[in-house]
């Protein structure tokens, strides 16, 4: 989702706040079968179909009808029936703008009385809870691994016994590498990858409760400072150095031989670099300790809805762990549930590494309004080889308290 579309949309609902359910009474509700709009942000024509069958044999089963409609550009068009008061009953809602839905009205806060509510992992719940409330379902979920080019791996004189468990383990891994004349690490050059590290050295950007900026710590300077110097010795590269668009791209074609990714990577490896051989373990714990980023979505209900008895049943169903491991089996998502744990690694033993990272993964910044924020920070993070970390993190410290005022 575009940063972009999001920020039209939140400026529509506040400059129209009946549109968004800020200011109005109760939504009048409709009894009886429902004709529910799902608007849905699909990663391809695999998720479609698997959300669109489910989709109809709910329909089948409950009376109600539902109408699937894959989002070409999923901020954008809910921005505009936001605005038009004519917004889906249920749409996807990612982790990274949660926070500027829940803040101007959109959302139904529904989730807390699912009666799975206490299944969903944690950290997932904590990714759609705003100001106290969980306020939407997970639908699915994914974590940051290490990657590692079996080809490479051997080629530099290494074993599986070889792979890093810390950042010490880590440094010394890749200086045996790059003695080869290979590139050890491939890592995207955004806070969506480099978020890692301030985790595992036991920082992160914002307090739990979405309240307070805590990116100016010594925590999330160690974290920088270290990045960097894997940067500035060439043991990790951005994928732009190596000529790539993605860090998958990069390591796909063996330009390194580690890289730091989501469990995305399977599809993008087997449809474009079939041929690669490579195997996945958790990230290397940094002074802290173990530290990942997980990814969600969670599905949303629109506080307009006049079908929210309806909606809920609906996504009742799309979370359960049955439907929840068919998804998983279409298009390659961990459930959302920790019910769902066992039979999925029966099902995909290869994706441990990312499963059990869930305990230890930090969501993205929830707190509204921070789209260009963090777009700055980005930008900051592309010049880290030659920049200053702390001068990078007190302009992200500055920038992210003025947001949080208002």
């Amino acid at each position: 989702m575009g940063r972009v579309g999001l920020r039209a949309f939140a400026a529509a609902c506040l400059l129209v706040s009946a549109a968004c359910g800020a200011e109005p009474g109760p939504v009048p509700q409709r009894t009886g079968p429902a004709a529910l709009q799902v608007l849905i942000g699909s990663s391809g024509a695999a998720e479609t179909k698997a959300v669109t069958d489910a989709a109809a044999a709910w329909s089948a089963a409950s009376g109600n009808s539902v109408t699937v409609i894959p989002a070409q550009d999923l901020d954008q068009q809910l921005g505009q029936a936001f605005a038009g008061s004519s917004p889906p009953d249920v749409f996807y809602v990612d982790a990274a703008r949660f926070a500027d839905f829940a803040s101007v009205g959109a959302l139904e806060p529904y989730a807390e009385a699912l009666p799975a509510a206490g299944e969903f992992y944690g950290t997932l719940r904590q990714a759609f809870t705003y100001q106290g409330r969980f306020y939407c379902a997970p639908k699915d979920f994914a974590t940051l691994a290490l990657q590692v080019n079996e080809e490479l791996w051997a080629r530099a004189g290494l074993t599986a016994a070889d792979v890093p468990r810390d950042w010490t383990q880590l440094t010394a891994v890749a200086e045996r590498i790059a003695a080869k004349g290979i590139t050890p690490l491939v890592v995207g050059d955004t806070v969506e990858r480099i978020g890692a590290f301030l985790v595992q050295a036991g920082g992160w950007l914002i307090s739990p409760d979405g309240a307070r900026a805590t990116a100016d710590s010594p925590e999330n300077l160690t974290a920088l400072q270290y990045v960097q110097q894997l940067l500035r010795a060439r043991l990790a590269r951005y994928p732009s150095a190596l000529d790539t668009g993605w860090a998958g791209e990069a390591f796909g074609r063996g330009l390194a031989a580690m890289t730091i990714e989501g469990n995305w990577i399977k599809g993008a490896l087997a449809g474009d670099y079939p041929g690669v051989r490579y195997t996945v373990h958790e990230l290397p714990a940094g002074p802290a300790g173990e530290g990942t980023l997980s990814f969600t979505t969670c599905w949303g209900i629109s506080a307009r809805t006049p079908y929210r008895a309806q909606a809920v049943a609906f996504v009742e169903a799309m979370t359960a762990v049955d439907q929840q491991l068919a998804f998983a089996s279409a298009y390659g998502v961990m459930p959302s549930v920790t019910t769902a744990r066992d039979r999925y690694l029966q099902a995909f033993p290869a994706d441990r590494a990312f499963l059990d990272s869930a305990d230890h993964a930090q969501g993205p910044v929830n707190a509204p309004k921070m789209g260009n924020v963090l777009s700055d920070f980005d930008t900051q993070l592309q010049r880290l080889a030659v920049a200053d970390p702390q001068a990078i993190l007190r302009r992200l410290q500055r920038n992210m308290t003025a947001a949080l005022r208002g």
